[in-house]
């Protein structure tokens, strides 16, 4: 096999997985961190806020039961969550076992990822599982992240909420295709992200299949996320 200089984009996403870690996996920091308490009532019609006054002192009720409601309270083991013939087809010669990658909260993040280069083909793949506090919280997280990533569109029949897009980037003339699907599923986020390169032909796998393949392993991580709860 003819060793070729990978894409800088692409290097980068080998390096050690320290590296990733400290790109902020955090949930402190992120979008999905806790709002701070505050001791004023919230504005009525807010769907992420409840109303602690009901009359009486030290009592409180929330708005929206719904909004506040919890189905997950922690984060599945996401290596186990793919078929094995769903990794060997998305990312033909990488191991079905991924690698999972470390985070400060397991119990809230968990991500797992697989990558192979096989002949001139590069595909990578990355699920990640997050749990937040509410409906409401993993509601205002998802609608914030499908509109920092515009030009995609709702993927019907996934978890209570589904979005797919797909992007071209092209450095030092290699191409390299980029699916993200990102799922809400009550208090839980599934995101999946898939792309790939072909190193002989500089061109990128086809939108279609990319698009396909990142929906694909999305809906086996949602389906494993939901049966976990159903056995718990």
């Amino acid at each position: 096999m003819l060793s070729l200089p990978l894409p800088l984009a692409l290097t980068a996403r080998l390096l050690p997985v320290a590296v990733l870690a400290s790109a902020g996996w955090a949930l402190s920091s992120g979008p999905l961190a806790a709002a701070p308490a505050t001791g004023g009532r919230p504005a009525q019609g807010s769907p992420d806020t409840q109303d602690a006054q009901s009359g009486s002192p030290g009592s409180a009720s929330p708005a929206n039961p719904a909004a506040t409601a919890k189905a997950y309270a922690a984060a599945p083991a996401p290596c186990v969550t793919l078929a094995k013939s769903t990794i060997t087809s998305l990312v033909p010669g990488a191991k079905t076992a991924g690698k999972e990658i470390p985070s400060t909260d397991a119990s809230i993040r968990r991500t797992c990822s697989w990558n192979a280069l096989k002949g001139f083909d590069y595909r990578w793949l990355d699920v990640t599982f997050e749990i937040t506090d509410s409906q409401a919280a993993a509601q205002k997280a998802y609608t914030q992240r499908t509109a920092e990533k515009s030009g995609g569109g709702s993927v019907p029949g996934i978890g209570d909420d589904g979005y797919s897009v797909v992007n071209l980037t092209t450095e030092d003339k290699q191409q390299t295709r980029e699916g993200v699907v990102l799922v809400r599923s009550s208090n839980a986020l599934v995101s999946v992200t898939y792309n790939g390169s072909d190193f002989e032909t500089k061109k990128a796998p086809g939108t279609d299949e990319i698009n396909k393949g990142a929906i694909k392993a999305a809906r086996e991580a949602v389906t494993a996320l939901e049966n976990g709860r159903k056995q718990s």
